[in-house]
């Protein structure tokens, strides 16, 4: 994948693309291609600048991938595009036309590069895919081997050979480019320059990724679609909210109505302002009777419970059962829940919960892929708590950086350095920073720095959750900020963990938040913690 990352897009349909083409052809006996995101075509036909959702290049050829999500409809030549947001818009040029012109402009500019004979050797083509719909029509402008819709993304790659091998029999005096030639192309397409590895640049080969399903996630969700009763397990960062809020897309799309409760009233204000979904109703424990009368629902036909170690108490189970329609025993639930001690240290579960729950016979999934923190930080944990976070990771990011206060007054001098090194030397904006610390900002050794840094802290709440990240620096509360992340965490206020034989979890929530850089500002004591 070329970058590596999602190039900075609006389209959620080309980020879900994007995501199922880096895992496929990963395998020992795949054709080696390069995927390049969001390519400028400055020689095309029509248009003074346009760009291409993706081109393949490798060894089966050079193939243009136009991406439209939403809703799409033709009439009379007329084709409408709805987005997410229900804006339309309109254009006799449609997708399949959009996607040649693209190849053709290409094309052009390859051949003046590296001649007409070079390039007329190479297998082209291009394709159409439609994420979000149906694709219905029969048309003579396309053939059925080049458009891919909702019903077979899934199987991508199958769809992607079948594409190969549908513009390859179209020039059999054409052949496939050999490795030389590829990488030629490649980096004219795209050029690598050495530059110095800034910690600007390490931060982002991660970001954008956490919001992405990986290979086994997006298997699982299928897994749990097909079954009534899912109990889904796994370490913090495996994914499990996104999966979550994938499997509540896909029900409320059946009609269903579906209920997902929280334990945290800030969860709950953040996944609504993320997630907003016709037929879902997201809601607290406490507040959970309240919102369902408001709702003007008496059952659901569907639970879905993130941070699911949160509920396990008799009275949460009772009131569970009591609004899924044919209850817990019978009703169609999936409880995500952590198999870590990352609970409220003052609400442990009850035991008896989990037994319970498996008792009703449910598909058990394990989550063992890490999809948000960097190699470094899942090793961090590891070591100092011995928690399992899963494997893979993404990929090593800046090294985890660590030291040691003697007083909150001495760990806000720290505080302050760190806040330098990361704005100045790493280029990164303040937004994404997150302060985090077991006490409020005001018994915080935070509160002790500079009037200056404390300007550009924003304190953050059950409201201004909403709009999370803010312009600026962040500041809260360990255990509200339990299902959030940020780029860069300062984990503050808190003793080293020598004991590993100790449940520490609000060592665990802050630690597993960052997706790439974790410092950590420890105190000797906790009799220091508090200024």
């Amino acid at each position: 994948m070329i970058p590596p990352y999602p190039h900075e897009t609006g389209s959620m349909a080309e980020k879900n693309v994007f995501d199922r083409l880096r895992n496929i052809f990963n395998g020992p006996d795949d054709p080696p291609i390069n995927a390049f995101h969001s390519l400028n075509v400055t020689d095309h036909q029509r248009k003074r600048f346009a760009e291409i959702d993706f081109l393949l290049l490798g060894s089966p050829g050079l193939f243009v991938l136009e991406v439209k999500g939403g809703n799409v409809k033709c009439r009379q030549g007329i084709w409408t595009f709805e987005n997410r947001y229900k804006v339309k818009t309109s254009s006799s040029h449609g997708p399949f036309k959009q996607a040649q012109g693209a190849l053709q402009g290409i094309v052009t500019k390859l051949r003046n590069e590296f001649g007409l004979k070079t390039i007329a050797s190479l297998p082209i083509g291009y394709g159409v895919i439609f994420p979000d719909c149906h694709w219905q029509p029969q048309s003579a402008e396309w053939d059925n081997a080049t458009w891919l819709d909702a019903r077979g993304i899934n199987g991508i790659k199958q769809w992607l050979c079948n594409l190969f091998a549908y513009w390859q029999s179209r020039s059999p005096n054409c052949r496939k480019p050999d490795f030389n030639l590829v990488e030629r192309l490649s980096f004219y397409l795209r050029p690598s320059f050495e530059t110095v590895d800034i910690l600007f640049s390490q931060i982002s080969r991660t970001r954008e990724q956490t919001a992405i399903l990986t290979r086994d996630q997006m298997k699982f969700v299928d897994v749990i679609d097909a079954n009534k009763r899912i109990l889904c397990f796994g370490g913090a960062g495996t994914g499990k909210t996104f999966m979550a809020m994938e499997l509540a897309r896909r029900w409320t799309h059946e009609g269903k109505k579906v209920v997902m409760p929280c334990a945290s009233k800030w969860l709950k204000r953040y996944l609504e302002t993320r997630f907003p979904m016709p037929g879902l109703t997201l809601t607290t424990m406490k507040a959970l009777e309240a919102d369902t009368q408001r709702a003007g629902i008496c059952q659901f036909d569907a639970l879905i419970v993130d941070e699911g170690q949160d509920l396990f108490s008799r009275k949460d189970m009772i009131k569970l059962d009591r609004i899924l329609t044919d209850g817990l025993e019978k009703g169609r639930w999936a409880i995500f829940h952590d198999i870590n001690n990352q609970t409220d240290p003052f609400h442990s579960p009850q035991p008896e919960i989990l037994p319970f729950l498996e008792s009703l016979n449910p598909a058990r999934v394990p989550l063992m892929t890490n999809c948000r923190n960097t190699l470094n930080i899942i090793d961090q944990v590891k070591t100092c708590l011995g928690a399992d976070m899963g494997v893979q990771g993404l990929g090593h990011g800046p090294s985890v950086r660590q030291a040691t206060a003697a007083n909150a007054c001495e760990a806000a001098v720290i505080v302050t350095r760190e806040l330098t090194h990361i704005m100045d030397f790493g280029q990164v904006s303040g937004s994404s920073i997150t302060i985090l610390s077991p006490h409020h900002f005001d018994r915080s050794c935070v509160s002790l720095l500079e009037q200056e840094w404390r300007d550009q802290i924003s304190i953050l709440d059950d409201f201004s959750v909403r709009n999370f990240p803010p312009g600026q620096i962040s500041f809260s509360q360990i255990t509200h900020f339990k299902g959030l992340e940020n780029d860069i965490v300062i984990m503050v206020d808190l003793v080293f963990p020598k004991d590993r034989t100790l449940k520490h979890p609000l060592h665990y929530i802050a630690m597993s938040r960052p997706r790439s850089l974790l410092s950590m500002v420890f105190l000797k004591s906790s009799d220091e913690a508090e200024p």
